[in-house]
């Protein structure tokens, strides 16, 4: 049985997540595939909104340049002036996500 705080907290997520996704849809100008704007969309969640909307990588793909794009991705590593494993990962994973067809 799901619990009154489980469907509060989904709630509360769907609730963030469509902030993050209105933003990938208003700064993005290219055509993307579903891959590639769960991607963006978990990239911004993480980073935030103006980070995302000033970055090199979004510049790229507004160029259509997308290989490019996506490998800024792994630029995106640092917290606190430091390379964070778990920001290596989620990276790769964003970016394996965004290449896949």
């Amino acid at each position: 049985m799901i619990s009154h705080s489980h469907l509060e907290a989904e709630r509360l997520l769907k609730e963030d997540l469509s902030i993050f996704e209105k933003a990938v849809t208003r700064f993005v100008t290219v055509p993307l595939n579903q891959n590639q704007f769960d991607a963006l969309v978990s990239f911004t969640f993480n980073v935030g909104v103006g980070a995302f909307s000033k970055s090199t990588l979004l510049k790229l793909l507004n160029y259509k340049d997308y290989q490019k794009a996506a490998n800024e991705f792994s630029r995106w590593t640092r917290g606190g002036g430091r390379i964070l494993p778990g920001l290596i990962n989620r990276r790769k994973d964003e970016h394996e996500l965004f290449v896949k067809q």
